[in-house]
């Protein structure tokens, strides 16, 4: 093979493979694997609940799960999707991570449950309306807080006072 020809060949195979990894490349979550403590409370007729009830929001590969929509529904994992993905800066000079998020979904009993909501930091509020036949069904809004988990140590890092 001369050397023009190995050139062309290097460049048609880089091409190809700068084609490819940008088509298949999957776009990143930014809620991926992130867990809030939320306090779940029922609006009925524009009026909230006195008691609301404690509930958990994980999110995972796009996905979300909510133990209290689970035991009362039996939703599962639902599909969402970012629809606000920003930032700013606010007035201590931090910078602040702000999304927007919806999701519906019907269920086998022609249900439909449509949320929306957003995560200011640590933040979370939204609300979650479940309807059948266009009609309102239920009504629940939703606040809370990402919940904290430790930094796994990996093997290798050593304490350094050796404890």
């Amino acid at each position: 093979m001369s050397t023009k020809n190995a050139l062309k060949f290097l460049s048609f195979a880089a091409l190809i493979f700068l084609f490819v990894n940008s088509t298949f490349k999957k776009e990143k979550d930014p809620l991926n694997k992130r867990k809030y403590d939320i306090i779940m409370i029922e609006v009925k007729d524009g009026v909230n609940a006195k008691k609301g009830a404690t509930d958990e929001f994980e999110f995972k590969d796009g996905k979300f799960f909510s133990t209290y929509l689970f035991d009362k529904f039996e939703y599962k994992w639902i599909k969402y999707k970012v629809t606000k993905d920003s930032s700013y800066i606010d007035e201590t000079e931090t910078e602040i991570n702000y999304f927007e998020v919806e999701s519906s979904y019907t269920d086998a009993k022609d249900q439909t449950f449509i949320m929306t909501l957003k995560i200011d930091n640590f933040d979370i509020d939204g609300e979650i309306k479940i309807t059948k036949n266009d009609k309102l069904k239920k009504m629940f809004i939703f606040n809370g807080k990402e919940k904290y988990s430790k930094p796994k140590k990996k093997k290798d890092d050593k304490d350094p006072y050796g404890k």
